[in-house]
């Protein structure tokens, strides 16, 4: 009997470090798949290529995380990502005109950077009042501001495109470009990328704000009554989810030396698919910001796999969202195993006090 229950143990031990490790498994399967599918994915140039789209997926990915282990999601992202693009874009080419002065206003590089990133704090923070302060379902609350924030996009500039926004340099503007270049080879997104992971990983893991966030998901009502302000706490997590998306939209934009008002349009699905990939739990309370990069890596592997194979852009549309519908069923499967095998625990325990009671 107690052969049985050692080799069940084992069992469902084995069982529970593969679902843990499933991410980084699938990325190895994918990575070697591609590589016979086509034969230059593996290529020094690709794998840069796949870097420059992980680092945006990434980054969004990461302020997601923040999100959904709260409890909450947040649709707005994309829409942040063109917003933020077209505000960079806009203050690079035409400056900020004050009518009352007649007046245009050039600023620099980190001025256009700073007044972006505070604009995506400024849709985050909205969507965080919007939630807590009047109890709007996070789900409708971002689908909102989605809108509003892509409406505001498409009005900067009528729907245009601002092209070739590398700056003048008699405004002393220029260098908007760095954002999009590369260091000893490596993509300037990607660096952003990690240093983002690093700091929001040491801070999810290894601060007092950081554990609030995961009382919060846990048990919301629970963090309430053991003095946690979870209004504060999750209006943090949607400013600095908007702070991501705005940074990818600089990103994006310098990049491409252009912004579009509908640039990052289904990105959120990107970032949360990424995010549940990588452990998260649409359920809260559960995520590491480590397994959301391997998510990301696995979302940047799938789409330009796909692309470099010449699969169809809507194929790839239903490959992604059943990915997302498969990695939500895992993560409900590995949830109720840790249950039984906890449950599992406890009745052996039990029954183990039962006989020492007996013996005794």
């Amino acid at each position: 009997m107690d052969l049985q229950l050692n080799k069940k143990q084992k069992n469902n031990s084995l069982a529970m470090t593969l679902l843990k490790g499933r991410t980084f498994i699938v990325l190895v399967v994918l990575l070697v798949f591609f590589s016979f599918a086509t034969p230059n994915f593996l290529s020094a140039n690709t794998m840069l290529l796949l870097a420059k789209h992980v680092a945006l997926y990434g980054i969004l990915a990461i302020g997601m995380t923040y999100v959904i282990i709260t409890g909450g999601i947040d649709l707005s992202v994309g829409a942040i990502v063109g917003l933020g693009g077209m505000i960079a874009g806009g203050m690079i080419q035409n400056g900020v005109t004050i009518q009352s002065l007649g007046v245009t206003l050039y600023f620099d590089v980190p001025l256009v950077v700073f007044f972006t990133i505070l604009f995506g704090a400024f849709v985050g923070w909205l969507n965080g009042i919007i939630i807590t302060k009047f109890g709007v379902a996070p789900f409708i609350a971002t689908l909102g501001t989605m809108y509003i924030a892509r409406g505001f996009a498409m009005l900067h500039s009528n729907g245009a495109t601002y092209s070739n926004i590398i700056g003048n340099e008699a405004l002393g503007n220029t260098g908007f470009s760095f954002f999009g270049s590369r260091i000893i080879g490596i993509p300037v997104g990607a660096i952003i990328l990690v240093i983002i992971a690093v700091l929001a990983g040491i801070l999810l893991k290894r601060t007092t704000f950081g554990w609030h966030i995961f009382a919060i998901g846990g048990n919301e009502r629970a963090a309430r009554l053991s003095g946690v302000k979870v209004d504060k706490v999750k209006i943090l997590v949607y400013i600095f989810s908007g702070v991501c998306a705005a940074i990818v939209g600089i990103i994006t934009a310098s990049q491409l030396e252009a912004a579009h008002p509908a640039s990052g349009e289904t990105w959120e699905m990107n970032a949360i698919a990424a995010a549940v990939l990588g452990g998260t739990s649409m359920m809260g309370g559960i995520g590491t910001i480590g397994g959301t990069i391997v998510g990301a890596f696995v979302i940047g592997v799938i789409s330009d796999g796909m692309v470099m194979c010449g699969v169809s852009e809507f194929w790839q549309m239903i490959i992604k969202g059943l990915v997302i519908i498969l990695a939500v069923i895992v993560d409900q499967f590995q949830r109720n195993m840790e249950a039984k095998i906890a449950l599992q625990a406890r009745n052996e325990a039990k029954k183990d006090d039962g006989q020492k009671k007996a013996e005794g």
